[in-house]
């Protein structure tokens, strides 16, 4: 886990500026307050809950997730801050040595899969013999295994080996030839008898006995008999080997010429997805128990996309621009609760946001801060404990992505900051605003106004395999909705005024790896909200238990079950008429009687590098915490494509 880099505050030690994989947070309805201008029209709670920002996440779990990560982001790994200017590239590159390729590199020039290019001389051979590999046996591979040893021309592996005991390509071995001739030339600049060509060079240069002072003494007959020999037995390969170089600079200073960025890259991501439900039976009035409506949606084929640039100026430091569209939207109103919400929704009608508007830096070694008008929250501060957090990757429900309490106040622009205590003790903080760039009304938006949330987290490493985050929240609310989405997010009647509230929320979240293939945990969330202008409060609870299956019937796969209650109401104290557990019934105090059970379970096969493609079904029991609502059943197939 680590600081900074990519779209999000990171996670664990820190020491690295790495790039994004998670991500985005797409808004779906700027403004979110309660329309009563009809006091007659019973609307449901699931209807008045706003939606909050969803999570389209570009990182993450694959082996793409491994070549970056965030910086300021949610992530169970550590990564470390580097110190070069540039951007750290996708893959890891190794310095070459004079022995030129390894064996896999080599092979690949010769036995290539791929059709041979008439254009491309790296795809022609001149013969059979030129696939046949050197063995240890062969008079050539000891001839080169002498020179090697008396002029030293081959530095060798990174391990430090070459020549051993086991067989090498053709064209490695006139890689490693070459080299040979090159050390040899290098050292003789004396005419005395034959050329010896160095391919390198692409020239003839002449070969002979050394003046005195030359670094090597004296070059023997028998020596250059065997180059010569050596010469006239690889010299295909030889020439070859020249050519190849020369396609290789070729296309390097092709790409060079046609970077994109030397500062800036382009990370993208796409969901495609199908989803359904059945249609339940609804009781809109919690009072006599007896169903009024049946819920029904459509199945429906959706996609959202996402494209991101992350530009560094110093190599400590991250600038992301988020972009995203698309058209999946929540089914809460047609359904009559927002307990069926997956998580990667991403409602813009197509139309392109701004996603994501964040500058990232490091203040010291060992403190990242974040700020911006989009993407700054506790959900893309805070370090992420559960491993099944991710859009894209993770858990297909909202409710199965992470504490809800993470998600109140809608958060969108701000300020925040990870500090790394020390190795296994770090601290996030965050103040974000629902609407900062809102000019008008201060009870609606600003920096200040409307909903807003300040927050902090704890995130401990008691043992290699342990990860806790302890989470508290403070939000105030100008219209009594906490912005969560999911469950009991609105805190008063829909039969009375709207009123400002403001909530303190605590919680944590463990996650446990017992091994590399089995990871429990769960979470836990509890909030108290008390009105500005009322008596009394409402408090909710939320709880999660889940496990999760790395690598589930092949490598890089992910299997999950999750068993959890969305947020509940347990206690409403305000004044008769203002709560909302019994708005129908005279909207006296009191919390839920009945208690929703979220039960869920997905596949992500992980089809390729950027292909994931994940089934799942997840079941509401006593949906809106009323008994008297049928069992809500929510299926879906997701594929995702990242690049």
């Amino acid at each position: 886990m680590s600081l900074l880099m990519a779209s999000v505050l990171a996670t664990v030690p820190i020491s690295a500026v790495n790039l994004p994989e998670k991500s985005v947070i797409l808004p779906e309805n700027p403004v979110q307050q309660s329309t009563q201008d009809d006091l007659s029209q019973v609307v449901s709670p699931a209807e008045i809950t706003p939606p909050e920002f969803v999570q389209p996440d570009i990182t993450t779990s694959s082996a793409i997730k491994n070549k970056y990560e965030n910086i300021l982001r949610k992530s169970r790994d550590k990564i470390q801050f580097i110190s070069s200017p540039n951007l750290p590239e996708l893959k890891d590159t190794q310095p070459v040595t004079e022995v030129v390729q390894n064996q896999e590199s080599t092979e690949e020039f010769s036995q290539s899969p791929h059709p041979p290019d008439s254009d491309n001389p790296m795809s022609q051979v001149t013969s059979v013999s030129q696939l046949q590999d050197v063995q240890p046996s062969d008079w050539a591979f000891g001839a080169l295994q002498s020179l090697v040893e008396r002029y030293g021309c081959i530095a060798g592996y990174a391990d430090g080996t070459y020549l051993g005991n086991h067989s090498i390509s053709r064209y490695e071995f006139a890689a490693g030839l070459n080299a040979c001739l090159e050390k040899i030339n290098d050292a003789m600049p004396a005419v005395v008898t034959e050329p010896v060509l160095s391919v390198a060079e692409g020239r003839s240069r002449s070969a002979g006995y050394a003046y005195a002072n030359n670094k090597i003494n004296t070059v023997n007959n028998e020596d250059l008999i065997s180059l010569q020999r050596l010469q006239g037995e690889f010299k295909a390969e030889l020439q070859q080997l020249q050519q190849r170089v020369e396609v290789v600079e070729k296309q390097t200073s092709e790409l060079q010429g046609n970077r994109f960025s030397t500062t800036t890259r382009l990370f993208g991501q796409a969901i495609f997805s199908v989803q359904g439900t059945n249609s339940p039976d609804v009781d809109l009035f919690p009072r006599d128990g007896v169903p009024e409506r049946q819920g029904k949606t459509n199945l429906t084929f959706t996609s959202s996309a996402q494209l991101t640039l992350a530009t560094s100026f110093t190599g400590r430091d991250l600038l992301l621009t988020g972009l995203s569209a698309g058209n999946l939207g929540s089914n809460a109103s047609l359904l009559s609760t927002n307990m069926g919400r997956l998580g990667f929704e991403s409602n813009t009608d197509n139309n392109l946001v701004v996603s994501d508007l964040s500058y990232r830096f490091l203040a010291s070694n060992n403190l990242g801060i974040v700020v911006g008008t989009a993407g700054v929250n506790p959900i893309n501060t805070f370090r992420g404990i559960s491993p099944l957090e991710g859009s894209s990757d993770g858990a297909i429900s909202l409710f199965g992505q992470r504490n809800s309490i993470l998600s109140i106040g809608n958060g969108s622009g701000g300020i925040g900051f990870d500090w790394q205590i020390s190795d296994r003790i770090s601290l996030q903080g965050v103040y974000s605003a629902e609407i900062p760039n809102f000019p008008g009304d201060t009870k609606q938006g600003g920096l200040f106004g409307g909903r807003y949330t300040a927050g902090a987290q704890l995130s401990l490493a008691p043992t290699n395999n342990i990860d806790i985050g302890v989470h508290y929240l403070y939000s105030h609310s100008p219209d009594g909705l906490l912005g969560g989405g999911i469950g009991d997010s609105q805190l008063i009647s829909p039969f009375a005024d709207p009123t400002a509230f403001d909530t303190q929320a605590i919680g944590a979240t463990v996650a446990w790896r017992i091994n590399p293939n089995l990871h429990l945990g769960g979470w836990g969330g509890f909030t108290s909200s008390k009105p500005s202008n009322l008596s009394g409060s409402v408090e909710t609870t939320n709880w999660m238990v889940f496990a999760a299956f790395p690598n589930l019937l092949h490598s890089g796969n992910l299997g999950g079950v999750l068993v959890g209650q969305p947020p509940k109401i347990t206690s409403s104290t305000l004044p008769d008429g203002f709560n909302f557990p019994n708005f129908s019934d005279g909207g006296t105090a009191g919390g839920r009687s009945d208690t929703s059970i979220h039960v869920e379970v997905f596949y992500r096969a992980q089809l390729s590098d950027n292909i994931a493609l994940t089934p799942g079904l997840f079941v509401i029991f006593n949906p809106d915490h009323n008994a008297a609502n049928d069992a809500l059943i929510v299926g879906t197939l997701r594929a995702s494509f990242r690049f």
